[in-house]
């Protein structure tokens, strides 16, 4: 990974509060593309092109047929007609895969299959349907001739060499996302793999004392780590290798331990710890290993977002600050940055934050440009207010009816509240400088699902 820009300040910093656009640009710039890899092409669905590709050959590399039928020269058919057909020799046959033995002369055919090469003399392509084949094989006739129905336009089914690519055609961009047909384009031109940016390893931390592991009994005062999970899949779903490594408790040493066991990732996620009335512990940590900033971002939910550099060194910081010394996938010790974003605790907080700021960072680091949800225009169902000026992602659910979107929140907006966030396919938008939308209003709605059902 090269090397980043060094962010403004050492330690927690505060200021005004952010825009989402202000917060994701400074995010987005410590974020690079990730260093190529060559992979089979059954793994590279999905994945972004590192360079570009450019064809070794012509595709279709000889003339063909693109039907099954009759070689010919176009000449010996011009006048033919179902009262007066043209009759000719038949002397061979060419199947797919196969090359001519002989060329066709003058009065004479060829039977050739789709995808055949066209064999020397022939310049067109006489269908079945418009010969007498039929005729003769239902009479018990011998198919040493072929009589000819109409005449054949000079060319006609014929697929010529490089009609499709060219010897030295750049076929595919660097920044290209291989989806299949890419991904077939690829195997036309012979290629076994593709080079394509990695995916990126994404290490995801919980923090907190109330935290139990799901499948574990639930000590009284305790609640299951939901955070995880749920990232965990946002990270799959965004294009990223998820990689949790549990969850951490309110003390400097269990803090410490688990960000070690995510400083070989690309990116490391937290939750929870970023707020003003979390444990200060665990801002003094992220602080101590490397530059972070502590934000507050003009939206609900998800406010408290830190984001910064973290450091192999410890609260020490040894090394370069914002650098680690891990060992990479061959095992050579390289130096290397790991940035970190640190979403809230609350759960609907952290999926909304990471949709905001997560999943356009995997994004750049997969390579590819900016990748927006779609958005709809839908009818209010339900009013949304805004009384502090932040930008609102209510949860909703979209429905299409008399050929309108309409958008109904999902009940109680509280962060903490998963159900409302499990129930919605998109999150309708509030302006900040808007103090509320009322029933009947038209809003933007990001859609987190496109099922066919809205439609």
């Amino acid at each position: 990974m090269t090397s980043m820009p060094e962010l403004e300040h050492r330690h927690t910093h505060t200021e005004a509060m952010l825009s989402v656009e202000d917060a994701l640009s400074r995010i987005l710039s410590f974020v690079e593309p990730l260093e190529p890899v060559r992979l089979p092409l059954a793994d590279v669905v999905g994945m972004v092109l590192a360079g570009d590709v450019t064809s070794e050959l012509d595709v279709p590399p000889l003339d063909n047929s693109a039907m099954d039928g009759y070689a010919v020269r176009a000449g010996d058919v011009a006048g033919a007609s179902e009262g007066t057909p043209s009759t000719l020799r038949i002397i061979g046959k060419i199947a797919a895969g196969q090359l001519p033995s002989a060329p066709v002369t003058a009065g004479t055919a060829i039977r050739i299959m789709t995808g055949a090469p066209i064999p020397d003399g022939a310049d067109s392509v006489v269908p079945f349907e418009e010969t007498d084949e039929v005729e003769r094989r239902r009479d018990g006739r011998a198919l040493d001739e072929v009589s000819v129905n109409m005449p054949a336009a000079l060319g006609a089914h014929v697929r010529l060499a490089g009609r499709d690519i060219t010897k030295g055609q750049t076929v595919l961009k660097a920044g290209t996302v291989l989806r299949p047909a890419q991904i077939g384009l690829l195997a036309s031109l012979g290629h076994p793999k593709a080079s394509v940016h990695r995916r990126p390893v994404v290490a995801i931390l919980a923090t907190g004392d109330e935290l139990a592991q799901p499948g574990e009994v639930l000590p009284e005062g305790r609640i299951y780590d939901s955070n995880s999970p749920g990232l965990t899949a946002a990270v799959l779903e965004a294009g990223g290798v998820p990689k949790p490594i549990g969850f951490a408790r309110d003390d400097l040493g269990s803090v410490n331990a688990k960000l070690d066991e995510g400083l070989d990732a690309d990116l490391l996620i937290t939750s929870a710890g970023v707020s003003k009335g979390d444990f200060d512990m665990v801002k003094d940590v992220l602080s101590e290993r490397g530059e972070m900033q502590f934000w507050s971002v003009r939206m609900r939910p998800g406010k408290p977002l830190a984001f910064g550099l973290l450091s192999a060194g410890g609260p020490s910081g040894q090394g370069e600050t914002g650098t680690q010394s891990v060992p990479n996938l061959d095992g050579q010790s390289v130096t290397r940055n790991v940035p970190h974003l640190g979403l809230p605790g609350n759960p609907v907080s952290a999926l909304v934050a990471f949709e905001q700021f997560g999943r356009p960072a995997i994004a750049r680091m997969l390579g590819r440009g900016p990748v927006p949800r779609p958005t709809v225009r839908a009818v209010l169902a339900d009013p949304i207010r805004n009384a502090d000026g932040r930008r609102v992602f209510a949860r909703a659910v979209v429905t299409r009816r008399d050929d309108k979107y309409h958008a109904s929140l999902t009940g109680n907006q509280s962060s903490n509240l998963l159900t409302s966030m499990a129930e919605a396919n998109g999150l309708a938008i509030c302006p900040e400088d808007v103090p509320g939308m009322g029933v009947g209003e038209e809003v933007e709605v990001l859609m987190l699902q496109w099922p066919p059902e809205v439609f």
